[in-house]
């Protein structure tokens, strides 16, 4: 592994680790729902304080980097957490540690069996929507982008026996899936058809992409995030997704995920795209260690 600065990304790297062993443990353990409510989601809660910990020291701090020996031929993932990912996985962190905490109590009474695959796909939620944060390359953020989808889904259906719920899970999931769709594209545009290399997130920084095809990357990546953000007239799944999720899920969603696909925006817009335009909303007074540069 090359890692450079590796003391923050490697607590936030730990943390997501941990995670998808907690969630793990609760489907082994499924058949003792106690020891999933009184000891997995509170020591989930206790996680989650770690990140938020560790998002607030690298708040301050340079970028740190690091590759991964994993993922396809001649495509290794990358990871980077900087002052922009450091923000929301602060808020990731210390949303996440009361949500776990209500949890422990709201799901109680819930069956130890689908109990125990709710706090896998819980878990998994939690790791996924961090990843999303700390990716620097497109296969990543596309695998955890992905992952956040599909375990959101299945925590929205967790009643899956209600027809209405089964709707409202399938509505959401198509909706997930056109952005997901408009994301690639967006990923594409901004890789130019430059090989393999170039779909890490470095690469797209260091391209120097026309005021066309600068406006079409954004115009994709604000489709593609404004999908899982809401925003109009892509928020036909949020009336009927939230309700039909448990409380604690729906907190989730509307608390750190939604916040997730502003991540998203800012980083395509302020700072893989190496020009802005103004149109796309003027001058931003925080660039959290971006340096956008503005066209007319």
């Amino acid at each position: 592994m090359d890692i450079v600065g590796v003391l923050p990304l490697d607590a936030a790297g730990a943390v997501i680790v941990l995670w998808a062993v907690l969630g793990l443990l609760g489907l082994i353990m499924q058949r003792d729902p106690h020891f999933i409510t009184n000891i997995i989601f509170p020591v989930g809660a206790l996680v989650s304080l770690v990140l938020a910990a560790t998002g607030l020291c690298a708040l301050g701090a340079d970028a740190n980097t690091a590759v991964l020996p994993l993922g396809l031929p001649d495509l290794p993932l990358h990871l980077r957490l900087d002052p922009l990912s450091a923000l929301f996985l602060t808020l990731l962190g210390g949303a996440s540690f009361g949500v776990s905490l209500f949890s422990a109590g709201y799901f109680r009474t819930m069956q130890g069996n689908k109990l125990g695959l709710l706090c896998l796909q819980y878990h998994l939620f939690l790791a996924s929507m961090a990843l999303v944060l700390l990716a620097d390359d497109a296969y990543m953020f596309m695998v955890a982008w992905e992952t956040m989808a599909l375990s959101s889904y299945f925590l929205v259906t967790t009643e899956h026996h209600v027809p209405d719920i089964r709707k409202a899970g399938y509505l959401y999931l198509l909706i997930a899936h056109v952005g997901a769709i408009a994301i690639l594209l967006c990923f594409g545009v901004m890789q130019g058809g430059h090989g393999i290399g170039a779909y890490t997130f470095a690469a797209m920084r260091e391209a120097h992409l026309s005021a066309f095809w600068s406006s079409v990357a954004f115009l994709l990546a604000l489709l593609g995030f404004g999908a899982k953000a809401g925003l109009l007239p892509l928020h036909v799944w949020l009336p009927e997704a939230h309700p039909a999720a448990p409380s604690p899920v729906s907190a989730l969603m509307s608390g750190i995920m939604l916040k997730t696909a502003i991540y998203g925006i800012l980083r395509v817009t302020f700072d893989l795209l190496d020009v802005q335009q103004w149109w796309w909303g003027g001058c931003w007074p925080w660039r959290w260690g971006c340096s956008p540069r503005f066209s007319a």
